[in-house]
């Protein structure tokens, strides 16, 4: 018999109940949290600061970043807290608002990774005609076109989402997600499960798509460039993108292939882990660290700031 009352808190079950390996867990994820916070808070600073980063190509790292922020703090530091405190409850409301902005902002990433492949596109193949086609207007349009995207295709599953009635409150995850709460739920669920994979397939493959479409074009004309040190310089102003691009949608890919029953929620436990601490972690990294300007313009910084103390 199904099971009317209603339920306003959930416990998220978490990870494990092994107290050293939480301990473990917390300063893991306290460390990549706290660097996740700095190396993309440092970029969006440099990018704002620095009149040689004022380029669409740094204008959409500087909102990736912003985004990579929005998305880590939105379930990192509610399970950090539920660490600290043995406190696994959760209101209703503070679930729904944590599966939003975790699904929000992920979808934002996904069309905003395609909008910053088709940026490379025309940096490489129309080089003279970067600066007219990706002027700050495009830009800004394009950005605002992510947001209302993700908005759109995320407000339909989440409506009926709240119309559901739950058997159990005990959430078998760390966070809010969309399939351990279907699975406790006592609704028919069938449509809303349906609605889900669409959304999610439709984000993913049309996004994957343009990045294809992008870097085939962009393959395609580094390998007509006529000196190995062209090819090089062409093919390096992509590897930050195509490495973050390789790992978001291999995560994800990870997710959605499907394991035995018994190991699917560890392996997604697992993978949620990469998506939600070390990814937005590694990503400044990954800019800074094969991007001379980036570095560059972090050095003049740093002298500016020496200097204004000296002084």
């Amino acid at each position: 018999m199904r099971n009317h009352t209603s339920i306003t808190r959930f416990i998220l079950l978490g990870l494990t109940d092994d107290p050293q390996l939480q301990i473990l867990i917390f300063l893991f994820l306290l460390i990549t949290y706290m660097l996740s916070v700095t190396g993309n808070l440092a970029i969006i600073i440099l990018t704002l600061v620095d009149s040689h980063l004022k380029t669409a190509m740094y204008f959409f790292l500087q909102n990736f970043s912003f985004l990579e922020i929005s998305f880590t703090s939105s379930c990192i530091p509610r399970f950090l807290y539920s660490i600290a405190t043995g406190d696994r409850t959760i209101t209703f409301s503070a679930c729904i608002c944590q599966l939003f902005f975790t699904d929000f902002f992920g979808a934002i990433e996904f069309f905003l990774l395609a909008i910053m492949s088709y940026d490379r596109y025309v940096a490489i193949c129309k080089p003279l005609h970067y600066v007219t086609i990706m002027n700050h207007r495009v830009c800004r349009r394009l950005i605002l076109c992510c947001w209302m995207t993700a908005l759109l295709i995320l407000l339909p599953p989440l409506r009926l989402g709240l119309d559901l009635e739950f058997c159990d409150s005990a959430i078998d995850h760390f966070l809010c997600d969309a399939n351990p709460m279907l699975k406790i739920s006592c609704s028919d669920t069938w449509v809303l499960e349906q609605m889900v994979i669409v959304c999610s397939v439709l984000t993913f493959i049309m996004t994957l798509i343009c990045v294809v479409l992008s870097y085939v074009c962009i393959i395609r004309t580094i390998l007509r460039f006529p000196s190995v040190q062209q090819r090089t310089k062409a093919f390096s102003t992509c590897s930050s993108h195509i490495i973050v691009v390789s790992i978001t949608y291999g995560s994800c890919i990870f997710v959605y292939t499907k394991p035995s029953a018994k190991d699917e929620m560890a392996i997604n436990k697992g993978v949620s882990i990469l998506i939600t601490s070390i990814s937005p972690m590694l990503n400044p990294f990954i800019y800074t660290l094969r991007n001379k300007q980036v570095k560059q313009a972090f050095n003049d910084l740093v002298k500016r700031k020496i200097l204004l103390l000296k002084n």
